[in-house]
């Protein structure tokens, strides 16, 4: 019990260093995007690799996923459960493009959704947050956007209000002064 205070602990400090670069809505909106792009993107080829294990063959993309995903479950369990939901419909709309386009066709849609996903980002911290991406300070937050992308969702859904102060918008609205 002790060792899930600490990472619970851990993630809500983590989280709200991460908010600190994140509380325009339309950066957060972008950041939903970039993250569903880059997630699909960076295991679409990964999918099309299979290695068995014991008796079945699983991809590389789901074994590559699992420490992350495993990372996740361990700092929140809730949000990890909601995010574990969303990486397996990503990972099926991955393996389904791949099973279902030529090689080249393949790594075009790669390239494609890398190149939308990281643009989506820049422009959120570009034009919207007007400041750094948080992973240029902390290159940890790499793996923080879908826990806040899910703390988000589950905090519109009217779910973990312990983590609603944390993301709380700032009370006057950025896009108030544009």
């Amino acid at each position: 019990m002790l060792h899930e205070t600490k990472m619970a602990g851990s993630f809500q400090r983590q989280l709200a260093d991460y908010v600190e670069y994140h509380r325009d809505p339309w950066n957060c909106a972008m950041h939903v995007v970039g993250i569903l792009l880059l997630f699909t993107g960076a295991v679409l080829p990964l999918t099309l690799l299979q290695i068995p294990m014991f008796g079945v063959e699983v991809s590389l993309a789901v074994i590559l996923a699992l420490p992350v995903l495993v990372y996740w479950l361990m700092l929140d369990a809730g949000i990890g459960l909601g995010i574990l939901a969303a990486a397996v419909v990503l990972l099926s709309v991955a393996t389904t493009i791949g099973n279902q386009v030529s090689t080249a066709m393949m790594w075009s849609i790669f390239a494609l959704l890398i190149v939308l996903g990281v643009s989506a980002q820049v422009v959120g911290h570009k034009v919207f947050e007007e400041r750094q991406p948080s992973m240029v300070d902390h290159p940890t937050h790499f793996l923080l956007g879908p826990m806040f992308v899910m703390a988000k969702l589950f905090i519109a859904l009217g779910f973990r209000r312990d983590l609603a102060a944390i993301l709380a918008p700032l009370p006057t609205n950025s896009l108030s002064t544009r």
